[in-house]
């Protein structure tokens, strides 16, 4: 089957480890499915990947990807949840510390098709296109998990959401105002926080500038960059969530007078469970709140899709199609 791979590390330039050709079928053990793959979406995670990180050398060649939506051995719309657990674990599957993700592990999703475990599978309403419902695994379902399970913000709170632009940040806006959330952004790039509020944002920000108010929650995916920003935007007893670090995990300052003198919570994020991406999906075809695709491209071109990711050059997902 034709596959997107990585063959080797390259850490200062990961293009050149990305491979795309035929792969040998996918062989599911007990209790997993085969799906073809429609449509499966590209994160900063398969980047990494390339740059060796998360992967041995001896788990190579290793197909890239974590999102996909496609169609189960019974022809049933389904997306897949990239979190595989110990096959013994209950409850939280993010808090295993056995789990891995699609590509780490097991042949990811970049793919004619892929082998999953069969509880990984989550129906796909009509309502969502394979390509939509593609970009939630990973980056909608960071968001989500972000905003309602780990801040707990409910309608009327306030959210500051940093590097308006990705896929994460995207998907923080779009679902955070559906949700009734006053949400403030922030971006280097002017069109991106004209974007922002195209998308839902109320108002938006340069890094590190004033905000009008201080916010129950932040939304920080940044790290370095932004960290003193997010602190001191925050009210008293507010919540930074943090789930990425992409300007670099070790901030100038880590604030710590300020977070315990204003009594301030920091909770890491990672991914979601498989009940809350089921719960994801029931609230986009409730709400009819859609994610934002940059560019959608045959898997073919794979490598194109890659190239915009490491220049930055996107607003939204890339998807891949079949």
């Amino acid at each position: 089957m034709f596959a997107v791979y990585a063959e080797s590390f390259s850490p200062d330039d990961p293009l050149s480890a990305l491979r795309l050709g035929e792969r040998p079928d996918p062989e599911p053990g007990a209790d997993w499915a085969v799906v073809t793959v429609r449509a499966a979406a590209l994160n900063h995670h398969d980047v990494w990947s390339l740059r060796g990180v998360g992967l041995r050398e001896e788990q190579l060649p290793m197909i890239l990807g974590c999102d996909a939506a496609g169609y189960d051995e019974d022809g049933n719309e389904v997306v897949v949840h990239a979190v595989i657990s110990s096959p013994d674990w209950v409850g939280d599957e993010t808090l295993d510390p056995r789990r891995s993700l699609l590509s780490e592990r097991h042949q990811g999703t970049l793919a004619e098709r892929v082998a999953v475990p069969r509880r990984n599978l989550v129906p796909k309403p009509r309502s969502l296109s394979f390509e939509e419902a593609a970009c939630l695994p990973t980056a909608w379902l960071t968001a989500y998990r972000m905003l309602f399970t780990q801040a707990g913000l409910k309608p009327g709170d306030s959210v500051l959401v940093q590097g308006a632009g990705g896929g994460v940040a995207t998907a923080l806006i779009a679902l955070g105002r559906a949700a009734g959330l006053r949400v403030f952004a922030t971006s280097r790039d002017g069109a991106k926080r004209e974007r922002a509020v195209g998308l839902g944002a109320h108002e938006t920000f340069e890094p590190g500038e004033r905000l009008p108010t201080r916010v129950d929650a932040v939304m920080e995916t940044v790290g370095r960059a932004t960290w003193s920003h997010s602190v001191r935007s925050l009210r008293p007893g507010g919540t930074v969530v943090i789930a990425g670090t992409t300007s670099g995990a070790e901030p100038d300052s880590a604030e710590l007078p300020r977070i315990f003198f204003q009594q301030m919570r920091v909770q890491g994020s990672t991914m979601g469970t498989r009940r809350e991406l089921d719960q994801l999906v029931n609230f986009l075809d409730v709400t009819g709140v859609r994610p934002v695709i940059d560019r959608t491209m045959p898997l073919e071109r794979a490598r194109d899709g890659f190239a915009a990711m490491v220049e930055g050059e996107l607003f939204g997902k890339i998807v891949f199609t079949r």
